[in-house]
């Protein structure tokens, strides 16, 4: 299911709880929502479609993919400026 975007920045800001196997269908609503902004967005977060759960989606080229209670295992050193 399509969802509208949230831009409350205080519901944002608010921490997540850990996904369970119950939260996937969260995730495939992401995966909708984001299919359907895919002109303006790469990326989304569970939050940001009034879900606070470790989720997030992203595209990468043309597949789509989920993923719950992700971690950064790696970063590089290099930074870069950029905008939303």
């Amino acid at each position: 299911m399509i969802r509208d975007i949230v831009r409350d920045t205080f519901f944002l800001a608010q921490p997540s709880a850990l996904a369970e196997r119950r939260d996937v269908a969260i995730a495939t609503d992401l995966i909708d929502t984001l299919k359907a902004n895919a002109d303006r967005c790469v990326g989304l977060a569970a939050n940001m479609i009034g879900e606070r759960k470790c989720i997030i989606a992203i595209r990468m080229g043309h597949a789509y993919l989920a993923m719950l209670n992700p971690t950064v295992v790696r970063k590089s050193k290099e930074t870069y400026e950029a905008s939303e």
